[in-house]
């Protein structure tokens, strides 16, 4: 027995590192399929057309003094597993971190809800909405306007929008949805190619622009990535740094290149209490 249950946590592992975007949107396809015969669209819809109003988003993180945080709540990942080996089983509390979080000086908490490669659950928004004031962004692969709907329908405020999962015409209409529900967005690339696909969006209001330091097709991180995007971009403002940010000598460069907003996860996780942790990441950047 102790054999098989070993042979299972490697055979998990080696799939989590094999879970490369590619291989994420295919396994979420089946997802979104399995939701929709188990909840029909319908449904979802008046759901996400009666749920709580939303709550500011782009104006939570933009204008404000200091460097603002969109701290994530996250179990896992394919490059790193689980974060640390007591966040697996029932007993992970998102609503804990997202406090914390608030107490560190967080602007918005970001909450993982894909399942298989990061541990997340959709039930994970309401319990951090109950938990604290800020909006609460959903990070999944969307792919589907079903996903939208639903973010809303569980309390999301924002939801996170992948150019290198989207056509023009399906990144375009997500990002109506969204905002005709009153949600926010996060539109985020990697790629530099996907710039200017997302650069008319900022337009719309209540859109934030990311730029991912993480290559999703290898997973690979390099904090630099933003900085040598932001030149291209003509309203810094938006711009949301994400992935690989651990220090305050980070936020330094990140600020001095006109950027104002990270998004971080993974450092805070690894920490006894991610709160403080992001106190200190803030440091002289904290705002009041």
């Amino acid at each position: 027995m102790a054999v098989d249950a070993t042979m299972q946590a490697k055979t998990r592992r080696v799939a989590l590192r094999q879970g490369t975007l590619e291989t994420i949107v295919e396994h979420v396809r089946g997802v979104v399929a399995a939701a929709k015969r188990e909840r029909p669209e319908g449904d979802v819809r008046r759901a996400a057309r009666d749920a709580e109003r939303c709550r500011a988003w782009a104006s939570a993180l933009v204008g404000h003094p200091g460097f603002s945080v969109i701290a994530e709540v996250k179990r896992q990942s394919p490059s790193a597993g689980l974060i640390r080996p007591e966040y697996a089983g029932p007993g992970f509390r998102p609503e804990a971190f997202a406090g914390r979080y608030h107490a560190g000086g967080a602007r918005a908490i970001s909450c993982l809800t894909e399942g298989r490669f990061f541990g997340g659950d959709l039930s994970f928004i309401a319990r951090i909405r109950r938990e604290v004031p800020l909006p609460v962004l959903r990070k999944d692969f969307l792919i589907d306007e079903y996903q939208v709907f639903e973010a809303r329908a569980a309390g999301a405020d924002a939801v996170l929008l992948i150019a290198e999962c989207l056509d023009d015409a399906r990144l375009v209409g997500l990002t109506d949805i969204a905002l005709g529900l009153g949600m926010g967005v996060l539109a985020e690339i990697h790629g530099e190619e996907h710039l200017a696909r997302v650069l008319p969006l900022a337009s719309r209001g209540n859109v934030l622009l990311g730029i991912n330091n993480r290559d999703l097709a290898t997973m690979k991180v390099d904090t630099g990535h933003t900085v040598r995007l932001a030149s291209s971009v003509p309203d810094r403002s938006v711009l949301v740094s994400e992935s690989g940010l651990k220090t305050e000598a980070d936020l330094d460069v990140l600020v001095r290149a006109g950027v104002g907003i990270g998004l971080i996860g993974e450092h805070l996780m690894r920490e006894d209490d991610p709160g403080a942790a992001l106190a200190r990441l803030l440091g002289r950047h904290r705002g009041g």
